[in-house]
């Protein structure tokens, strides 16, 4: 009996054992996976392109950007767009900087295209390089290194970058020393974007399209202190879905006309609409359309601002319009162009609050209470056009957060 008893005893233990697999197995086949979690690509760092001189062979270029939103997968888009050749770019690299030219140890990983090391754009064109698996900080200065061994003829990039960056003649774009980059540039060459993927599935960007202003023109160099930036900064604490910020100004810039650089109108489908993850576009623009004296008129320049509006929209995105800011004092100031410059911003103050998602009074931040047609002395950078750090911050103070997303 004892030992049937036993065996018994084990038959029923295995077949509870069987039981109880099989109900473990229906609970996790019942129990749905966590979905992997959604990213959003988003624009981290822009600056508009436009011609920056010409080209040289056997060029290292080590560029420092400042990220305003961080996450993985970086990717940096490379332009070409003002040049006549082809452009062949070598040895391609994004690394974090520590100090000068020197970049954090280990922090230096090489950028592909399409899995290749090194990539031809062609002439009038821009190219993205693939995701580079690591996380890149909000706040952080990003430095891309690249090489161009037989580039010749126009080169495309950002004059008037506000920011220094190296040099150095070879290849030396894997180091991490800054030993051989000796030279240095203020201007950024060959790169127009950097995007990463936001964890944030809502995760969004602003674009400011503007002019010298918000290409930072009197703010303090290697500083970050265009309005933009201050925008950036304060974005990171606002806990809005918008949180990158791509600076698209370019000093003397117009809505209408072409000059230094493409016009506003030209320019928005390659420096804007096509930069990943923009939310809204910030348009601040009007004052060298005004003060060029080539009979621009209010009508004109606000059936400039409709256009851009109405594309815009045709995508999707919100439009932030700023009122013009003060210029009496600058030379090419007169009464005329100060009342075409008034008419603009009653016209927005009033009926341009309803064909618009946003008006911001950057006139209103910048005048001064003595004389409304002049910059706050505490604010001018010195030229009575451009604002100084203060009144860069000012116009960044006066940007509601909530207002950079729409129902749209």
């Amino acid at each position: 009996m004892t030992g049937r008893f036993g065996r018994c005893c084990r038959i029923a233990a295995a077949l509870l054992t069987v039981v109880a697999c099989q109900s473990a197995s229906a609970v996790r086949a019942a129990t749905p996976h966590a979905p992997p979690a959604r990213t959003t690509d988003v624009v981290t760092w822009a600056a508009s392109g436009n011609r920056v001189g010409q080209s040289t062979a056997g060029q290292g270029y080590r560029l420092v950007v400042r990220t305003s939103v961080g996450g993985t997968g970086l990717r940096v888009r490379f332009t070409n767009a003002f040049g006549t050749r082809p452009l062949t770019l070598d040895g391609v690299y994004a690394g974090l900087r520590a100090r000068g030219a020197a970049l954090r140890p280990g922090s230096n990983r090489p950028l592909t295209f399409h899995g290749a090391r090194s990539v031809t754009v062609p002439a009038g064109a821009v190219t993205w390089s693939d995701p580079l698996p690591r996380a890149i900080p909000a706040g952080a200065d990003l430095v891309v290194s690249l090489y161009t061994p037989d580039a010749a003829g126009p080169a495309t990039g950002h004059f008037m970058a506000m920011q220094t960056s190296y040099t150095a003649r070879g290849r030396h774009t894997a180091e991490e020393s800054g030993t051989n980059w000796t030279g240095t540039t203020t201007s950024w060459w060959y790169i127009d974007s950097v995007a990463v993927r936001s964890s944030r599935p809502a995760a969004g960007a602003v674009a400011a399209l503007g002019d010298s202003i918000t290409d930072g023109w009197q703010s303090t160099t290697d500083l970050d202190r265009r309005w933009p930036d201050y925008l950036a900064r304060r974005l990171r604490t606002a806990g809005t879905a918008v949180q990158g910020v791509a600076n698209e100004g370019i000093s003397g810039n117009k809505v209408l006309a072409d000059g230094l650089g493409q016009a506003a109108l030209h320019r928005l489908d390659r420096d804007v609409l096509s930069q990943p993850g923009v939310r809204t576009v910030f348009l601040f623009e009007g004052v060298n359309d005004i003060k060029a004296h080539t009979g621009v008129t209010a009508a004109d320049l606000v059936a400039g601002y409709r256009e851009l509006t109405r594309r815009v929209h045709a995508r999707g995105k919100c439009v932030v319009v700023a009122t013009v800011g003060p210029f009496k004092g600058w030379p090419d100031w007169d009464p005329a162009a100060e009342a075409v410059r008034q008419e603009v911003n009653r016209f927005l103050r009033g009926s341009g609050r309803r064909e618009f998602d946003a008006v911001t009074d950057f006139d209103r931040v910048l005048r001064s209470p003595y004389d409304r047609e002049r910059l706050l002395p505490f604010l001018d950078g010195g030229d009575h056009l451009h604002p100084n750090d203060r009144g860069m911050r000012a116009l960044a103070g006066a940007v509601d957060p909530a207002r950079l997303d729409c129902d749209r």
